[in-house]
């Protein structure tokens, strides 16, 4: 197994950040976890002050008696529905229409290069929003994908921009707006400012060589959630 690498700050709290999307996106939130959330608070910011909201929508959660239920069927409301949710948080159904389409079986390409493997037992299809974020953390903690060692921000910035930049940004702005957000409305302008952060950040970095220039016997690197 390779070791973790080591990060500094910068990337330790990119990390961070994607952990936080992906545990609010994977499924309904227990009231340990919003209990959590409800410790964050952030500066003045656009990005701290979403983070405050969120904050503080997950603290009330947390101390109400209803509150994880109330969480719950927000989280089921917006995601899942009795055919479908308000928001359908897969790249191929944003990107295309579809659910099983190009997108997919791109990601599938990079997880594979990456030696990912969805996980036992799940079901639905891997570019999920939460699963593409929470591939994105472990990048940037350097739990995969390092170079000699050291996170590969080439590497991070070119999964980003195939299966992030080109769909992520709009969906967390159809979450911000959706009619069913109220915990999740302070996450989706979060989700929206931080993916903005990381554009500019990936802008000023070089593009990692292709898959065909480091070799037939290379894939490209990319990856996903379980």
């Amino acid at each position: 197994m390779a070791e973790t690498a080591i990060i500094d700050d910068a990337d330790r709290l990119r990390a961070q950040a994607y952990g936080l999307l992906a545990h609010l996106l994977a499924r309904p939130p227990s009231r340990d976890l919003l209990a959590t959330v409800g410790a964050l608070s952030g500066d003045g910011s656009p990005l701290g002050r979403a983070i405050s909201a969120l904050g503080v929508r997950a603290r009330t959660l947390a101390e109400e008696p209803d509150g994880e239920h109330r969480a719950e069927r927000e989280y089921h409301e917006l995601f899942l529905g009795v055919t479908r949710g308000e928001l359908v948080p897969f790249a191929s159904y944003y990107r295309t229409g579809f659910l099983i389409d190009r997108p997919l079986a791109r990601l599938r390409e990079d997880m594979q290069a990456l030696g990912i493997e969805r996980a036992p037992g799940v079901s639905e299809p891997e570019d999920h929003i939460a699963a593409i974020v929470e591939i994105m953390g472990a990048l940037a903690a350097g739990t995969v994908g390092t170079t000699d060692g050291e996170p590969d921000l080439p590497r991070q910035k070119r999964f980003f921009e195939r299966h992030l930049a080109p769909w992520a940004g709009h969906f967390f702005q159809d979450l911000e707006e959706a009619s069913a957000a109220d915990l999740y409305r302070p996450l989706g302008t979060f989700g929206r400012l931080f993916l903005d952060i990381e554009t500019n950040a990936f802008a000023m970095i070089a593009d990692a060589p292709s898959a065909s220039a480091r070799g037939a016997d290379q894939r490209e690197g990319t990856f996903h959630a379980p």
